[in-house]
Order: C-alpha cells, then structure tokens, then sequence
C-alpha cells in the first residue's frame, strides 16, 4: 500500500477508531464507579447505546469503516493477546478428573446449542457462534468462530449481544443461588469458572465470595479458554465437510439437468475458496500459550499483554455493539433468546453437576 493510500485509510477510519478508544476509557470508569460491571460488558452495552441515539446519518457514515476495522481486526487481535493468559501447567494443576469434567462441559453445552440453534432455524452462522460463545469464552470464542466461518457482522452481533446479557445477568443470579445449594467458596468458584461467559464476567461474579472463589474460577476459566483452538478446528472439519457434500450434491443435480449443461460447465470450474480449518489468528492464540507455558515471560510484559487485550477486545466489542438494532432484535431476536436462555440454564446444570462430583471424589483443588 503506497503512502497516498495509507493515508486515505487513516482518515477513513480514524473518526471510528477515535470513537471506540473514547467509548473504552468511559467503561474504565463506569467499571471503576461500579466494579461489578465489567468493562469488556460496558463497551457492548455503549455500543448499543450509540446506534440507539438519533444521530444524522453522516455521523453514521463517517464511523462506521473505523468501527468495522476494531469489529473485526482488534477482536482478532484481542484473541492472540488471550493466550498470554493460559498456561498449560496451571491447567494441569486441575487433575484428570476436573479437566475431562470441563472438557465434557464445553463440548456437550456446544454441540447442543448448535443444534438447538439450527433447530430454531436461526439465520446464517447464527447457531454456531452461539455455541461457541456460550460454550467457551464468550465474545472471544464468538469471534475466533466468525473468523473461521467468514460470518457477517449481523450474525455476530446478536450472539455478542446474548452472551453479555446472560453473562451480566450471571454476576446478579449465581452469588443468590449458593446459599441455596450449600457451595462453599472453592466449589461456588469452580462452578463460576465452567458456566459464566467472559473472563470478566467470571471475575467480577466468583470476587464476591472471595480471594479462593476467585482464583478457582479463573483457573476453570481458563481451562475452557484451553479448548478455543481445539473447537474451531472441529467446527471447521465440520463446515469443510458439510460444504463438501452440498457441493457434490449440486454438482449431481446438475449434471442430471441437460438443458443448463454449458452455465453449470462453468459454474463447476470456478475454484471456490473455503476457510482455513485454523485461522491464522487462531495459530497466534495457540503460541501465545506455548510462549506462556514454556517460556518465563517478565510480570511486566504480562501486564502490558493483558491491558492490551483489554484495550483491543473493548474496542472490538464497542465496535460489535454498534452493529446492533435494539428494534431489529426485539423484533427478530425472540429464538436466538430463546436459545442463549437454554443454553445459560444447560451450562449451569451441567457446571453444577461437575462441582458435585468433584465434591464427592474429594478433588484437591476444592478442598
């Protein structure tokens, strides 16, 4: 790209780009005022609030490419910087018992979600960034299987929107549910870990019982933010091999039609490019998690990684944010509710029932 051209990209996206770095620094402070709010939820919940405002369609116009870009690319971005997080070592520490638990957790609430999704019929990749959001890591796993699936940024908005709606609400609900079900700190901690949403969501929700709470859930957390690449490699042999078989299936119902043989002749010849079973930001999240594991990075430079993803995954889901109509999902967003709500309570009871078994194998990590 010659200089002529940078430029002209700059200034393009530079009203956005400035807009979502200014929506970031007032959820710092809206989460600082309230800190049981997370900031990552405070960027999504602003960005439906901007779309929601009345403002002239220039102002519109002038955001919208810079939005697009921190949609997209920063989200990206913000997955990489997640690996930095996870050490292999730590999620070892768990034991076999409590990992195969939360490896069943992720695979089952996704599968299920994914189903249930295509079940309601909900459009285009709908269903899978549903599961994958509601399974793994929240808007993390959304945009990692976006990335992968070529998904459309209406298609990612409403899961955005439904993860950070379920997840706020769990930071209300799950503290009231644990008197009633006798956790103690540990096990209200895991519990927290294997069925809340985002990272921050799962801090500020497991902080209310505690330090232990706290560092159980994360390490859970963690865990499932473990299985990322696994699932989008999986989704992806299944979408290349689903895309397969309705590509040969055209192809048989063409060749059977004499009468359009020249046009489907040409159509059969054009090279159809699939995506990539792993995306290469996905490959990122992956060393990032070598690096983390075997390599012993300075407490400085975790820092910086860590107010960077936080920084980028912001304006990302600032950027998500604005992407959503409030009156276009009160109209059509009745079955994805629908789904994300039995999906939560699914991933709740599934959670719950791994704390019970671990209490009664006397796992360590909970005594």
């Amino acid at each position: 790209m010659n200089r002529a051209a940078t430029s002209a990209a700059l200034r393009r996206n530079s009203a956005g780009l400035t807009l979502a770095l200014g929506a970031f620094g007032l959820a710092l402070l809206i989460s600082f005022v309230v800190p049981a709010i997370p900031t990552l939820t405070a960027c999504v919940v602003l960005g439906i609030l901007f779309t929601a405002l009345p403002w002239r369609d220039s102002v519109r116009t002038t955001v919208k490419p810079g939005l697009a870009i921190a949609a997209r690319r920063f989200l990206r971005i913000g997955v990489v910087l997640l690996g930095f997080k996870l050490s292999l070592v730590t999620i070892a520490e768990l034991g076999w018992l409590v990992l195969g638990m939360i490896v069943a957790i992720v695979v089952i609430t996704f599968f299920f979600t994914w189903g249930l999704g295509r079940m309601m019929r909900l459009p285009g990749q709908q269903p899978m960034l549903l599961a994958a959001g509601f399974s793994i890591c929240g808007a993390s796993a959304i945009g990692a299987m976006a990335g992968m699936t070529r998904a459309k940024d209406s298609d990612t908005a409403t899961p955005i929107a439904l993860v950070t709606l379920c997840g706020t609400l769990a930071i209300a609900l799950l503290p009231a549910l644990r008197p009633l079900l006798g956790l103690d700190t540990a096990e209200f901690g895991m519990w927290v870990g294997a069925s809340v949403h985002d990272v921050g969501q799962v801090v500020a929700t497991a902080q209310i019982a505690g330090a232990t709470a706290l560092a159980v859930a994360v390490v859970v957390k963690l865990t499932r933010v473990a299985m990322l690449a696994p699932m989008v490699a999986l989704a992806g042999i299944v979408v290349a091999r689903r895309d397969r078989e309705a590509a040969a299936a055209v192809a048989a119902s063409d060749s059977s039609d004499d009468s359009h043989a020249t046009r489907d002749t040409t159509r059969d010849l054009t090279p159809v490019k699939r995506p990539a079973i792993l995306p290469l930001f996905v490959v990122g999240f992956l060393a990032a998690v070598l690096v983390r594991t075997f390599v012993p990075l300075p407490d400085g430079f975790l820092e910086v990684a860590a107010y960077g993803q936080e920084l980028v995954l912001g304006m990302a889901l600032f950027g998500l944010g604005a992407a959503i109509s409030i009156g276009t999902l009160i109209r059509t967003g009745g079955r994805a509710l629908t789904v994300a709500l039995i999906s939560w309570a699914v991933i709740a009871l599934l959670s719950f029932g791994a704390v019970e078994i671990a209490r009664a194998a006397g796992v360590a990590a909970l005594s």
